[in-house]
């Protein structure tokens, strides 16, 4: 000791490196305990955020950004265009013929333009949208990110899933990769990219809040995605992605009282985008598959009245002759619970599942029948041609049935004694519009309509099968029955 003291500046070098030391297993030490450090942010209005979480923010919102910038390049802005004629009939009476009024009369057109979002699926210019996006243009123009404009070719479209496949004369351009939506979980994160209100690329973030929602009547497939990532007009057809900038969906209707979003969105899953964009681009169609039953959904009280235990299923109605079904022996009041392993909720279920089954296909239904459950075997056929209407394919033919004037329906047996009908086959003319081709020629509610285009009708749903081919021709013959006989009548809308 007395040594030490004798050389001083040896002991306070020795005290130094003891003090160094002790300081480095002291710090280690309240690292690991956390004792000193900082927990938590204050905020002025009093509430506290971890500095954790503000990392973890953080990093979402860079995971945001980074897919939105790399997926913003393949995803395109969609312009359509048509010319449109204003259906007029100066006259009810054509005394001077066709040729007289389209020389002295101009008949009115305007060109009716709309606009949507689309995205790129392979460098040499696959695009895929909506294909209410384009339905009836006669132009489409495709634009990308960086300014390019291209005009787009409808390689193929399938209204009952609303999915249409274009294609653009382009090498090389950027592309989204579609992912597996049997994947996606509820609660994910998902961003949305189009153009709503013509706002070219923007992109919106929210979560899964729900999957396979159906019944909702947007289309003929359906089994959505359904998203709070705001969706608005315009947005149609743009991809939904998940954090690894794949497409898990293609954005395509809201749910909205006010015309804008309202919190509710619905895509289409990436994994039928895919199916239908395959046969679109390989055939230029999609093979569909054909059942022949007319089905509704086993309500509770349908079931009670039935006296089945079972409350769930697909209720079938009518069995049409020469069907796969009657074929394989299904019968009205049979009741579809299982789709080759797959359980049938309700008609739309059951409705999904034959569209997207490969004609040419055996499947085994289970089957309620008297209370008992059986197996039944069906082959799946394809559809005869004009069988199936889709839900877009019906809404332009009312469309056409307004413009000509007419409003139709079924003939019950409550209006068939009110008017004193002999038969309930054919259709009742329910309203005629004023200033229109029926009102014209003389057409009034009341009448009924048996004969559509040479084609005896019994009901509603035949009427519309008829009515098809005018939707190309803009004319229609139709057979009129009266209290005083029958007689045939052609209406038609201007070129």
């Amino acid at each position: 000791m007395k040594k030490f003291l004798r050389e001083p500046y040896k002991f306070i070098l020795i005290l130094v490196i003891l003090a160094f030391a002790f300081g480095v297993l002291a710090k280690t030490f309240i690292d690991k305990l956390d004792i000193f450090k900082s927990k938590e942010l204050i905020a002025e209005d009093g509430a506290t955020v971890s500095a954790r979480s503000l990392e973890i923010a953080r990093e979402l919102s860079e995971a945001f950004s980074y897919v939105a910038e790399k997926a913003a390049p393949a995803v395109v802005y969609i312009e359509t265009e048509k010319v449109v004629s204003i259906p007029r009939n100066i006259f009810p009476f054509d005394f001077f013929g066709d040729e007289f009024f389209k020389r002295f009369f101009s008949i009115p057109r305007y060109r009716q333009r709309g606009a949507g979002s689309g995205f790129i699926i392979s460098q040499d210019g696959y695009v895929v949208t909506n294909n209410h996006v384009i339905q009836g243009a006669q132009k489409i123009t495709v634009k990308l990110v960086d300014g390019r404009s291209f005009k787009a070719k409808v390689v193929g479209t399938d209204p009952f899933s609303d999915i249409a496949l274009l294609k653009i004369k382009a090498n090389n351009l950027p592309i989204l990769i579609l992912g597996n939506s049997d994947l996606i979980k509820v609660g994910e994160w998902v961003i949305a990219i189009g153009n709503p209100f013509g706002l070219s690329h923007t992109v919106t973030v929210g979560v899964i809040s729900a999957k396979g929602r159906s019944g909702i009547g947007i289309s003929d497939i359906e089994d959505f995605i359904q998203t709070d990532a705001a969706i608005n007009p315009g947005n149609s057809g743009g991809p939904l992605l998940n954090l690894k900038g794949e497409v898990i969906g293609m954005n395509t209707a809201i749910f909205t009282r006010s015309g804008g979003y309202m919190g509710i969105g619905f895509a289409i899953p990436s994994n039928i985008v895919k199916t239908v964009v395959e046969q679109l681009k390989t055939k230029g169609k999609v093979e569909r598959g054909f059942l022949g039953v007319y089905i509704q959904d086993l309500t509770p009280a349908l079931a009670k009245e039935l006296g089945l235990k079972i409350k769930e299923g697909a209720l079938i109605t009518e069995v049409m002759p020469g069907s796969p079904a009657e074929k394989a022996g299904l019968k009205e009041k049979d009741v579809i619970i299982s789709y080759n392993g797959k359980p049938v909720r309700n008609a739309s279920d059951l409705k999904n599942y034959v569209l997207l089954t490969k004609p040419g296909t055996e499947v085994d239904l289970r089957v309620i029948r008297n209370g008992k459950e059986i197996v039944i075997k069906v082959k799946i056929e394809a559809p005869k041609e004009g069988v199936f209407t889709s839900k877009a394919e019906f809404k332009d033919l009312k469309e056409f049935l307004e413009n000509l004037g007419l409003v139709v329906d079924d003939i019950t047996p409550e209006i068939a004694k009110r008017l004193g009908l002999p038969t309930t086959k054919g259709v009742i003319i329910a309203e005629v519009l004023p200033e229109t081709p029926a009102d014209y020629v003389g057409l009034t509610p009341g009448l009924v309509i048996d004969e559509v285009n040479r084609k005896k009708v019994n009901n509603l749903r035949e009427f519309y099968q008829a009515l098809k081919p005018s939707l190309k021709t803009k004319k229609v013959l139709l057979g009129i029955k009266t209290a005083r006989g029958r007689y045939y009548i052609t209406l038609g809308l201007e070129d």
